[in-house]
């Protein structure tokens, strides 16, 4: 393994998992597998980059740090020369919250300064420009980010948010810096690490910016950011012989399908009004869910019910109704009884034997992912951008698309059905 990456979600895991594997142009990048949780076995000889995808994005902060700390060792163990800390491409955080420590705790086990930050993705619509993230055209905290249930984003300045959490400063190079080419930006960090900067923000306003960036690191040891700082990352590795790279086969699986979506994002409870259109589907009222009136076997027995028409189950609702809820009920409390519901429903409905299933949101994906106990996943295809199907070897054969809130088109699900379907 030459490439190991340190994810703080599941969908976000997906995400990069997705960059590395497709590489540029879409031709074939690292043969990539994505491991759920630190793994207890060896990656298997051929694989060239690993993302460890973890649930540290809520969790304490002692806890993040230690889980992102035994992912790298196992990393290191399987040989890896480069390292990334993935997080969200809306910087998904509160002021005490884990990107900071998490990136610090691996640059410093790494012996690592001036590593670069940067969570933009300009395809997907995130650019980061003089240190501040937007989402389209709106800056971060008027995006509808400002509302997130567990990490509402209340400041586009993400060098500032970073401050907060981090115990060193924190750099920025600017986007004058980053159009100079990759040699001028290698002496940014540089000058980054002599101020004792352990973290530098990193503008990116283009897509060509981020391959800059890949190129400027193509030496670096540690590289934090969102999926699209991986974007020029594969090609270093082809180039220089390291790494044989093509794309990875998938065929397809057929078989009974699932759609569940917890998200609460503008673009999920978009895609599930389109798709309650033509298709059944089920709400699962987050205020009956917590009085014990909304069952997991209600909601396996629809879907089981309703095989062949690509049934949704969803517990998304309006950021207002679900911070009434959290009032409440706790935010904790709201959290861990949707994550456990879905949990027992997804594995239930794996036991009936379904093989496509469909996750909309990085938690709910965590707690469905993790109670499955699926361990590896290989990349496949890409269903829209920054969302690959991801399938299991051997004789349980499984298909998944692991999908963040806010990624995807209005089709969304029955495009991934049927991608997870004919491959």
């Amino acid at each position: 393994m030459l490439l190991g990456v340190i994810a703080d979600d599941f969908t976000g895991a997906s995400d990069i998992a997705n960059t590395l594997a497709k590489g540029l142009g879409g031709d074939g990048g690292l043969r990539t597998s994505q491991y759920l949780g630190v793994p207890a076995f060896a990656a298997a000889p051929e694989i060239e980059a690993g993302v460890v995808a973890l649930k540290t994005r809520s969790v304490p902060l002692d806890a993040a740090v230690d889980q992102s700390l035994r992912a790298l060792a196992w990393l290191q163990a399987q040989g890896c020369r480069q390292f990334v800390f993935k997080y969200c491409s809306t910087f998904d955080s509160t002021p005490a919250g884990n990107i900071g420590p998490v990136g610090e705790a691996l640059a410093d086990a790494l012996g690592a300064m001036g590593v670069v930050a940067c969570p933009a993705f300009p395809t997907l619509g995130r650019t980061v420009y003089q240190g501040h993230l937007f989402v389209n055209d709106r800056p971060l905290n008027e995006s509808g980010m400002e509302k997130h249930p567990l990490t509402p984003m209340t400041d586009s300045d993400i060098r500032r948010w970073l401050a907060r959490q981090c115990r060193t400063p924190v750099g920025l190079v600017s986007r004058s810096t980053v159009a100079r080419g990759a040699q001028a930006l290698r002496e940014a960090c540089e000058t980054a690490a002599r101020r004792g900067e352990t973290l530098a923000i990193v503008d990116a306003i283009a897509d060509d910016d981020l391959i800059t960036i890949g190129e400027a690191c193509r030496d670096a040891t540690l590289i934090t950011g969102g999926s699209g700082i991986a974007l020029g990352l594969p090609r270093n590795f082809i180039q220089s012989g390291a790494a044989r790279g093509g794309a990875t086969s998938f065929n397809g699986v057929e078989g009974p399908e699932a759609l569940l979506a917890g998200s609460c994002s503008r673009t999920t409870l978009k895609q599930i009004a389109v798709h309650a259109k033509a298709h059944p589907v089920l709400n699962l009222d987050i205020e009956r869910v917590m009085r014990g009136d909304a069952r997991a076997q209600d909601a396996v027995d629809f879907i089981l019910s309703n095989s062949g028409r690509e049934p949704l189950v969803y517990s998304s609702d309006t950021a207002e109704h679900v911070a009434a809820m959290q009032q409440r009920y706790g935010r904790a409390r709201v959290a861990s009884t949707l994550d456990g519901l879905f949990a027992t429903i997804a594995r239930t409905l794996v036991e009936h034997g379904i093989t496509r299933l469909v996750v909309a949101g990085g938690e709910t994906s965590g707690a469905v992912a993790s109670a499955l106990d699926l361990r590896e996943l290989t990349i496949g295809p890409e269903i829209d951008p920054g969302v690959p199907v991801l399938f299991t070897r051997g004789p349980r054969r499984l298909a998944l698309a692991l999908k963040s809130g806010n990624f995807g088109s209005a089709d969304f699900f029955t495009r991934a059905l049927a991608r997870l379907q004919r491959g």
